[in-house]
């Protein structure tokens, strides 16, 4: 109980620490011997000394001690072992929290030999009163004795040797040159004990019955009294012998090894017995658990089903794939007699370990779309198994960091030790990635990738999460269109969905540059999306025409910004008057311009003629042709009344080899008839002009236009407008009434208050005495006013240009 605990099994004690209270931390291990000096084992003195540390069933630690084992006590059968724990949360053990446990274990009775097959040692003790080796096993190496001998005699009766025998040679190590070199000696009043780690120089891999052992042939040499005794202190435990099929571990180890065997000449089996992490199994136990265990001639061999009780599963990557390996730690137990030894007692603790098998991981999708909450369960894993980071958007953050980009990890823990992550995300979270299906769809996709790490081995795996859930949501674009002067004009409304959806008008990407280039207007303030094509332009269709005007076109594709596939069309149609095209000039020249109609797919507008085919276009684009001619060319007919001149032509196109026009645009100028008569008039030398003040009623407008041309004023609808700061205001004060071309507008002051009322505080002057204010930053630009269709009075109108800005006090903004 508790977090550290010891049982004995047989020649073996085992202190198991809790994976509970130790998880998380650095551990070193000490042994401390009787004088109270700690010991601290690394791998090499572990198995040298008969010790041996290993991470079972999911991560809990176990500690044993061999009953033989350094710094051990032994006293009428019983052993005693102390060991120190260190544990830090640092590998620098700093800080480190000490543990002391002593625990004792009786052991007996001892058989003559005992061979004991660690996981990372081989050991044999042997008793003292065993007879020389028999005549038939030394007859060939007088030699050990040879060798043996001077350094026994002329040493104190406590120091002793072992010769190790090899194919090509014999080596004698004295105690000590042989505990320099790894091995782990020991002697008592009755026993002697030789422990080989299985990395030592003199170990051999010898084969019989087609396994595979690791073997040490030696003997031990040491001196009683005036003798010198010489014991076989030959070892050699399985290496493999471990096959799979059907789903099931087969072990095999062969009986009455010839190494183990030498000298000997009649056997009989004493016992078998298996267990699983050294406890013996009855045979009832090994039935429920589906073992088999075969005792045959030669043989004994162990069945295990894969997954059977009392061996358990670990989490395992291969080539980045997740899977699982289930490791059994079985022990077997085989005494027999023979001839030579009597009773040999040879005990194998061997931990089996199948092969990688992959796992797919269950990646649950259990979103809840009415509180917008993704909800993915990835899993299950293993308890050896912890999840330390994920990375989202190319960014790798630990679990507790995930909160930032809106992830919250949650753990869930099984009754069977197993475990499960649950990831929940905010559908508006920035980490989710929102995208328009269709109709009213949106898609919200969670792409993040987990990394594991499993616990001892500190191997990592990912694991890719993509969950989409499908929302009923999503709001497309709208869009209402109008036609003002000679404009088209297509207000987009947007909605949730196109945010990366680019404006196109036949194909062609209208960005504000190329806006700008072709005289249109784009305006984009994130909310709406606003654009002017003037009415001959060439992304303008032509449907057709009548004496009741024309029908003009705009159509306007959004597509998606990364596929460029069509989302939603717009489009607007107006029709306009006849009078757009043509202009009457009064010196007689005729300005005509003919536009091509969608129904006319071939038609050419460089080969439009007039009535004389010799009188071509002056101005060609694909959708338009324009004429300049006088009436009296280009085969014009003229018409008369009483009143008036008409002149008549139009607009043809053949079709190559035809001569029936396959397009007709019939177009008449009319002039007034008037009397010309001749009249004398001499100049006089007039006054200098002055001015007179006097007090009279006008009528002004001030308007707002959205871009410099001042083509597109802002509607009452559209105010209150939206400006940043040194984005351009373009302003237009205009002379209503009275309609006097004698009469100029001047402007003196005008000033901006951030209140309706003109009196309020604070004002800044824009005007001065009808000059820019030069304190200013940004200077008042004035504009030009030309004569147009909209303009009879040019010098009725001011136009200027102002930067948006806003007042402040100090550094405090009053207003924006």
């Amino acid at each position: 109980t508790g977090p550290v605990s010891s049982e004995c099994l047989g020649n073996l004690l085992r202190i198991t620490l809790s994976a509970e209270y130790f998880e998380d931390k650095y551990l070193s291990f000490s042994v401390v011997d009787r004088s109270g000096v700690a010991w601290e084992l690394d791998e090499a003195m572990a198995s040298q000394c008969g010790y041996t540390v290993t991470y079972s069933n999911w991560s809990n630690i176990e500690f044993r001690a061999s009953v033989l084992s350094c710094h051990s006590h032994l006293e009428r059968d019983v052993f005693t072992v102390t060991i120190q724990i260190k544990a830090s949360h640092t590998p620098d053990m700093k800080n480190a929290a000490t543990h002391l446990k002593t625990a004792s274990c009786h052991y007996g009775p001892w058989s003559p030999r005992e061979l004991v097959c660690e996981s990372n040692y081989m050991e044999v003790s042997v008793r003292k009163e065993v007879p020389q080796t028999v005549k038939d096993f030394v007859q060939d190496e007088p030699e050990d004795w040879t060798l043996a001998f001077p350094e026994a005699k002329a040493r104190e009766a406590s120091m002793w040797q072992i010769v190790f025998h090899q194919p090509e040679e014999k080596k004698a190590l004295l105690v000590s040159d042989a505990w320099s070199a790894g091995y782990g000696l020991n002697t008592t009043d009755s026993r002697v004990l030789l422990r080989i780690p299985y990395t030592a120089e003199q170990i051999q891999l010898v084969e019989d019955q087609g396994i595979t052992f690791s073997a040490v042939r030696s003997s031990t040499f040491y001196k009683q009294r005036w003798m010198i005794l010489m014991v076989d202190t030959a070892v050699a435990c399985p290496v493999d012998g471990v096959d799979y099929a059907n789903k099931t571990i087969i072990w095999t180890v062969p009986k009455y090894i010839q190494l183990l065997s030498a000298g000997a000449t009649s056997f009989k089996d004493v016992l078998v017995e298996a267990g699983v992490d050294l406890h013996k199994l009855s045979a009832k136990e090994m039935a429920s658990r589906r073992y088999v265990l075969l005792n045959e001639l030669n043989a004994i061999t162990v069945k295990i089903p894969i997954g059977a009780e009392g061996g358990y599963y670990k989490t395992s990557v291969s080539s980045g794939q997740h899977g699982t390996k289930y490791t059994i730690n079985l022990f077997l137990e085989h005494q027999w007699e023979d001839s030579k030894w009597g009773l040999t007692k040879y005990a194998i603790i061997k931990e089996i370990e199948t092969p990688f098998e992959p796992v797919e991981l269950a990646i649950t999708n259990n979103s809840n779309l009415s509180v917008r909450l993704m909800n993915v369960t990835v899993g299950t894993f293993l308890p050896d198994v912890e999840l330390v980071n994920l990375t989202i958007e190319g960014v790798t953050v630990a679990v507790p960091e995930a909160v930032q980009y809106g992830c919250l990890i949650s753990e869930i823990r099984y009754a069977n030790g197993s475990k499960a992550y649950v990831i929940q995300v905010p559908f508006d979270a920035p980490s989710i990635k929102k995208e328009y299906v269709s109709m009213d769809m949106r898609a919200y996709t969670l792409n993040v990738t987990l990394v594991f790490i499993i616990h001892p081995t500190s191997e990592t795996f990912t694991v890719p999460v993509i969950t989409v859930s499908t929302v009923k949501d999503a709001v497309l674009p709208s869009a209402r269109g109008f036609c003002e002067g000679r404009n088209l004009h297509l207000i987009i409304t947007r909605g949730n969905v196109d945010q990366n959806w680019l404006p196109f008008i036949s194909d062609w990407h209208l960005t504000p540059e190329a806006a700008q280039k072709l005289n249109y207007s784009l305006r984009d303030n994130g909310s709406h999306l606003a654009i002017s094509v003037p009415f001959l332009s060439s992304h303008v269709s032509y449907e057709d025409f009548h004496a009741s005007g024309i029908k003009a076109s705009l159509h306007l594709t959004l597509k998606d910004g990364i596929t460029l596939a069509n989302r939603k069309d717009f489009s607007i149609s107006c029709r306009f008057s006849p009078s757009e095209l043509i202009q009457c000039l009064p010196n007689g020249t005729v300005v005509i311009t003919a536009v091509k109609l969608v129904g006319i797919a071939d038609l050419d507008t460089r080969l439009l003629v007039l009535r004389d085919r010799e009188c071509k276009p002056s101005l060609v684009t694909e959708k338009t042709a324009t004429f300049k001619f006088n009436v009296n060319t280009c085969g014009t007919n003229r018409k008369f009344n009483s009143t008036t001149m008409t002149y008549e032509n139009e607009v043809l196109y053949f079709r190559p080899g035809n001569d029936t026009p396959a397009y007709q645009l019939k177009f008449a100028c009319s002039y007034a008839i008037k009397q010309t008569v001749d009249v004398r008039y001499e100049s006089k030398k007039n006054a200098p002009p002055s001015i007179k003040p006097g007090f009279g009623s006008l009528a002004l407008s001030l308007k707002l236009f959205k871009e410099k041309y001042y083509s597109d004023p802002y509607r009452e609808l559209e105010y209150p407008v939206v400006k940043y700061l040194r984005e351009a205001l373009y302003f237009e004060v205009e002379l209503l009434q009275p309609e006097d071309e004698r009469l100029e507008l001047n402007l003196n002051d005008c000033w901006a208050t951030n209140s309706q009322s003109q009196d309020s505080l604070p004002q800044w002057p824009i005007l001065i005495n009808g000059c820019a204010n030069s304190e200013d930053s940004y200077r008042t630009v004035f504009h030009e006013v030309n004569y147009s269709s909209r303009v009879k009075f040019p010098q009725h109108l001011k136009r200027f240009e102002v930067r948006m800005f806003t007042f402040v006090q100090g550094t405090t903004l009053l207003q924006e």
